[in-house]
């Protein structure tokens, strides 16, 4: 064996190197799971938003249909 290999600060330079790897790899991950999730936040939103804006369409219909058969009932 070398020299270097039996060096326990260049084992241990090692040991952090694997270390601060996996990290930076792990970070890659988490910033695309971010990415990720933000944009299904953004398309949430934007379904919400839709259904919102749909429910109150909806209401008005149905308070004047209600407002309609009320004026029909009494003019009956």
């Amino acid at each position: 064996m070398s020299e270097n290999s039996k060096n326990p600060v260049d084992t241990e330079l090692r040991r952090l190197e694997k270390r601060v790897d996996d990290l930076v790899s792990v970070i890659a991950r988490l910033r695309e799971e971010n990415r990720a999730l933000r944009q299904r936040q953004d398309s949430l939103a934007t379904e919400r938003a839709a259904l919102v804006q749909k429910n109150e369409q909806v209401r008005t219909r149905v308070e004047a249909m209600i407002g309609r058969l009320k004026t029909l009932e009494h003019g009956a």
